[in-house]
């Protein structure tokens, strides 16, 4: 089941007894990322913007041709309402002050769902908690997806913003954008997606989801680190303050007042990180050679094969919907009593990386009882060989634990 081939990703070729299972949390990168950011630095580097000179003008057209790439790979078509952040939480924080403040206030409703990673829960809860809105969290369905029913119900006229996750971070859990974006228009509301778990997998298509905004994170899908963006409907930039002032991002500065540049500079103040554009539209250039609909076909393959194997591990207990078409490719669980951190490092010392914690998603934790889980995320790189090294591991470390109990 071998798809991007080892050999293309520089840390994982000279250590071939390492299993990196942990694409959720980072991505290796693959070579020509790394030709990309050394090529700009040897013959590109210098300030973009701020420049009449040559090499200026270079340095300016290698960082927003990667806007235009990464926005043409995401499905927007103006690429100018891509803002580079530095990934999906400092997208997220953004929404939540520059827009949120701006229009969250006394009174109205902010919705969220249990599924959340901090960074599309605390910013909303904070914004609630100091406006004085309602913040009001939806509930699962036992299988690990958005109640649909009870975030029907959660959408009220008084509602302001739905936020939610494409892609679920510690369950894997796939949700409908279109059909909670539908719900969030239908009374007005704006929809804003983290897609940090969403873009790297799946086919995004930014203006057919019709939602209002959607983050991402480049280092989750293959890209460095320090480099991501937030997509968003044009009306809504336009209407919404800049959150950080400096250089570039104005238009004029008198003495009293200040006017603001346009979209995009207006909310990307200072010198801007061309490293990890460039690193970043690379990034995207490879997974554009994989194709993305074949990256999808490879994570269901192999997950579905990691949840058969799994599921023969007695005493071993998985969380999220029951089959790989309808999660990404994680898979979180427990085994019998053995603390998730324990186990992780009983697994490292046979080369298994694995995450273990609260993955940044208490409140999921809470709702399923547990303090922490072990999760094992798939990508383009890894192959039944992966799984396998998990799954004998998992058997070791079960053996050893429970001989000394």
């Amino acid at each position: 089941m071998s798809f991007a081939p080892r050999s293309d990703f520089p840390l994982l070729a000279a250590q071939p007894s390492l299993f990196y299972l942990d694409s959720a949390a980072t991505s290796q990168k693959p070579r020509v990322v790394l030709d990309a950011i050394r090529n700009y630095y040897e013959t590109a580097n210098a300030n973009p913007h701020r420049g009449a000179y040559r090499l200026s003008g270079a340095a300016t057209e290698e960082y927003h041709g990667a806007r235009r790439e990464i926005a043409r790979f995401l499905g927007a078509a103006d690429a100018d309402t891509l803002i580079f952040t530095r990934g999906t939480t400092e997208s997220m924080n953004l929404l939540a002050t520059a827009w949120g403040k701006q229009h969250v206030h006394r009174g109205d409703r902010v919705v969220v769902t249990r599924l959340e990673h901090h960074a599309n829960f605390v910013p909303w809860q904070q914004l609630a908690r100091d406006v004085g809105a309602e913040f009001r969290i939806c509930e699962l369905t036992p299988d690990g997806h958005v109640d649909m029913d009870q975030l029907r119900l959660l959408v009220t006229a008084n509602t302001k913003v739905v936020a939610f996750g494409h892609v679920s971070n510690a369950l894997g859990t796939i949700n409908d954008v279109r059909e909670i974006v539908h719900i969030a228009h239908a009374i007005g509301a704006v929809a804003f997606c983290d897609g940090a778990q969403g873009a790297p997998h799946l086919r995004v298509g930014f203006d057919a989801l019709d939602v209002d905004a959607y983050a991402f994170s480049g280092h989750k899908m293959l890209g460095p680190m320090g480099i991501g963006g937030v997509i968003a409907k044009r009306a809504l930039l336009e209407a919404t303050h800049p959150y950080q002032f400096g250089g570039d991002m104005i238009e004029f500065v008198f003495d009293g007042d200040t006017t603001w540049n346009a979209l995009p500079h207006k909310f990307e103040a200072g010198t801007p990180n061309v490293e990890g554009a460039v690193g970043l539209a690379a990034a995207v250039r490879y997974l554009d050679g994989l194709g993305m609909d074949a990256v999808r076909a490879h994570e269901v393959a192999l997950t579905g094969y990691a949840l058969e194997q799994l599921a023969a591990i007695d005493g071993l207990q998985v969380y999220g919907p029951a089959g790989a078409e309808s999660r990404s490719g994680v898979v979180s669980f427990t085994l019998g009593d053995i603390h998730p951190h324990d186990l992780s490092t009983m697994l490292d010392v046979d080369g298994v990386c694995v995450r273990a914690g609260h993955h940044c998603a208490q409140p999921l934790m809470r709702a399923l009882h547990v303090a922490a889980t072990v999760r094992a995320s798939f990508y383009v790189y890894n192959t039944t060989t992966d799984v396998d090294a998990l799954v004998a591991s998992l058997q070791k470390a079960k053996a050893r634990f429970y001989a000394h109990a």
